[in-house]
């Protein structure tokens, strides 16, 4: 089985070529996916995080508001760690089981693990390779602004936290650029699919 990084920054396309890839038959898992289940009600990090942040940040059902949690870490580099530390591990040991699973069904697979900060947590170097999806500055902020619903000024500050595409391209094995049209990005991430066939015959 071949094991695939897939990153980028802020609102670059990452999660579009992750359904691509999926859709030419890698199997694709979202780590930020596993993020949200994790913080479910009676799952893993649900308690902790609880402990940690206070129950005001509990909605009237008592999931977590996400949003308030999200206001509540950024901005603050110690709650962001804090945060980090109670969720990181709990979803690197769901991917683990994940990968197991799928490694032991399709061992000439590949498996795509599609993530935010796999650059920034030095997990990248536990794949065989990483793609990097890019698309220029402004792209970034205006889909940020509309995916996310947030101000221009709140879609820069993010991005600003983020470790620079740049230097995210500098590790990158394949860099899928986004910035043009759907048909373009497909036909960047079907040659990259073909590339990581070739390693897997």
């Amino acid at each position: 089985m071949l094991r695939v990084g897939l990153t980028g920054g802020l609102a670059s396309g990452k999660s579009f070529v992750g359904e691509q890839l999926a859709a030419l038959g890698c199997f694709v898992i979202q780590a930020d996916e596993l993020g949200h289940q994790v913080q479910q009600v009676d799952a893993e990090a649900y308690r902790e995080i609880v402990n940690e942040f206070g129950p005001e940040i509990l909605l009237p059902d008592r999931q977590i508001d996400r949003r308030r949690l999200a206001r509540e870490v950024f901005g603050n580099p110690e709650r962001l760690r804090k945060l980090n530390e109670i969720v990181h591990p709990l979803v690197r040991a769901r991917i683990e089981k994940m990968l197991a699973g799928f490694a032991a069904r399709e061992p000439q697979g590949i498996a795509v693990v599609e993530a935010a900060i796999l650059i920034e947590t030095g997990s990248y170097r536990q794949y065989d390779r990483l793609i990097v999806v890019v698309a220029s500055e402004q792209q970034q902020i205006e889909r940020a602004m509309a995916r996310d619903q947030i101000s221009r000024q709140d879609a820069v500050q993010r991005m600003r936290r983020q470790m620079p595409l740049a230097d995210k391209v500098k590790l990158a094995d394949y860099i899928i650029d986004t910035s043009g049209s759907k048909e373009h990005t497909i036909e960047q991430t079907r040659a990259v699919y073909e590339s990581l066939r070739s390693i897997c015959k």
